[in-house]
């Protein structure tokens, strides 16, 4: 698929799930192009911020209440309206605000597009919780007892340093060995894994490292 936008500069998105405004400004302070995924263009518009791009099935934009960005429609239906920004623009890295909370099914299927757009640079934020879909290696630097859930979408294997229940013994697979609850017993995380299939969990506070460290921003 040709691009819609390609940004040298960061990119948030806005789905049309529950979106608090303190997190959309946050976002908007490291991605200032905003993309509205199908009806979050309403979430946004709704909280004062300016949106650019409008992509999706448009099933849930009003189109009379839309007045500035620019219209993208994309018909077909076997994908979400998540994975069609993800595929039709490219940018250094997305903040996702309003994919996480709201309906569970929503959340599953954000969840899901992190993995089919592996080669994207994405954070999910929500108000407590923030997911990325964890590269082969990475490190991060946290406080002691810092929550770090992982699960696994897929079958997948790790290895890790400065958690207090180590990852190495383990074969992952959502249904079979998940690895959600675990926390850092120092502050020098080593993840690495044999392939991109498991989301990293960390609460929302930590959206900053997760930037700097893993998008080495």
């Amino acid at each position: 698929m040709t691009l819609i936008l390609d940004s040298k500069t960061p990119i948030t998105l806005v789905g049309g799930g529950p979106v608090e405004a303190g997190l959309l400004a946050q976002a908007v302070s490291y991605g200032a192009t905003v993309v509205a995924a199908d009806g979050g263009v309403h979430r946004a518009q709704e909280l004062g911020v300016t949106v650019d791009h409008v992509i999706g099935d448009m099933d849930s934009v009003d189109l009379a209440r839309v007045d500035g960005p620019q219209m993208h429609p994309i018909a077909e239906q076997m994908s979400t309206d998540l994975d069609k920004c993800l595929r039709s623009c490219d940018a250094p890295y997305f903040i996702g605000v309003g994919f996480l909370g709201g309906r569970l099914d929503h959340q599953m299927a954000a969840c899901h597009s992190l993995v089919e757009a592996s080669d994207r640079q994405v954070v999910l934020v929500g108000e407590e919780d923030l997911c990325f879909l964890a590269p082969f290696s990475l490190s991060l630097y946290l406080p002691i007892g810092t929550r770090v859930s992982l699960f696994p979408m897929g079958e997948v294997e790790g290895n890790s340093t400065g958690l207090k229940w180590p990852i190495h013994a383990y074969q992952f697979s959502p249904a079979l060995m998940i690895g959600t609850s675990n926390e850092t017993d120092a502050e020098s995380v080593e993840l690495t894994f044999d392939r991109r299939r498991m989301l990293v969990i960390l609460p929302v506070k930590f959206l900053r490292d997760v930037i700097s460290q893993v998008f080495n921003e």
